[in-house]
């Protein structure tokens, strides 16, 4: 016979709470042998309940689930926690999985996506709701194409074009004209282009720009 998963749940709706013990109860392997309405709670049940895992909701009043969630895994690293919370905030997110959640679920999420949460927790892996899989993945890949482009995200958009045009050969005066600004203004641009990108020369900013895709090699410079 397969022992049971000993479930603490924490959160400080207590309808909610109540709702969740009913449902996770039914589930055969499952036991909730504890509930709490606060952090503070939490820490006192747990020497005398021993939980497994703990569902933890992120906004309690008091000891709030990030702080909650912090001491736990420093004093009971053991214990595998899981996030609950109405928020899909990527503040939020990080901060409970950077304190040591394993997992984030939604409470809009059905009964099954719980019980699978907990299954995979519990069997060393990560479990995240797929809207907040999807936000922390989007996050990833926007700083993921800042660290590749750094420099290009340091140029305002009238900086970029003023690059594209000093680099396809355009003067001073010319590049006045075509942007409908003065010849003072392009000469501040590009003193202020060259600081940011550390470039002392024309040879360096064109070797920028084409590096970084701002003009094309086939183009007639």
């Amino acid at each position: 016979m397969n022992k049971k998963i000993r479930i603490l749940l924490a959160d400080d709706h207590k309808i909610f709470l109540d709702g969740l013990k009913d449902l996770l109860i039914k589930e055969e392997n499952f036991s909730v042998i504890a509930i709490a309405e606060n952090g503070l709670e939490v820490l006192e049940l747990i020497p005398q309940s021993q939980p497994d895992i703990i569902i933890m909701d992120v906004t309690m009043p008091g000891l709030n689930g990030i702080e909650t969630t912090r001491i736990i895994s420093k004093k009971y690293p053991n214990i595998k926690i899981i996030a609950l919370s109405m928020h899909s905030d990527k503040r939020i997110i990080s901060e409970i999985l950077s304190a040591g959640a394993r997992g984030y679920i939604l409470k809009e999420c059905s009964i099954s996506e719980f019980v699978q949460g907990i299954k995979t927790v519990m069997e060393e892996n990560v479990y995240l709701t797929p809207k907040v899989s999807t936000i922390l993945l989007e996050d990833y890949l926007r700083l993921r194409n800042e660290a590749f482009h750094p420099q290009e995200n340091k140029l305002s958009p009238r900086e970029a074009e003023v690059l594209k045009l000093l680099v396809e050969g355009k003067n001073t005066k010319k590049i006045a004209s075509e942007l409908s600004i003065s010849k003072n203004t392009v000469d501040t641009h590009r003193r202020n282009i060259m600081d940011k990108l550390g470039c002392a020369n024309m040879a360096e900013l064109t070797r920028y720009a084409l590096r970084e895709g701002l003009v094309d090699l086939d183009e007639d410079l």
